[in-house]
């Protein structure tokens, strides 16, 4: 629950410490979404930071690498939708 623009302040203060972020928004080195939670199958209320890849894909492995082209391509994670 690292508020987006203090992991962005703080991954461009530290440019030797690759920053992760799961919620932080989109201004870390990194990001990790738990596998459960980015195909939809968590339990209980979804976090505010996930978002389901596996809806409309056809399969776990174009869930997968829908996840990784959208943080490549930056549309993941939103920092408007996915960030705290």
């Amino acid at each position: 629950m690292v508020p987006a623009a203090l992991s962005t302040q703080l991954t461009q203060q530290l440019p030797t410490c690759h920053t992760i972020g799961i919620g932080a928004g989109n201004g870390t080195a990194g990001q990790v979404l738990v596998m459960p939670d980015m195909l939809g199958v968590n339990l209980g209320k979804t976090p505010k930071f996930v978002r389901n890849f596996l809806h409309g894909q056809h399969s776990v492995q174009d869930a997968f690498s829908a996840y990784v082209a959208a943080v490549k391509d930056g549309s993941f994670p939103d920092n408007a939708q996915h960030a705290w």
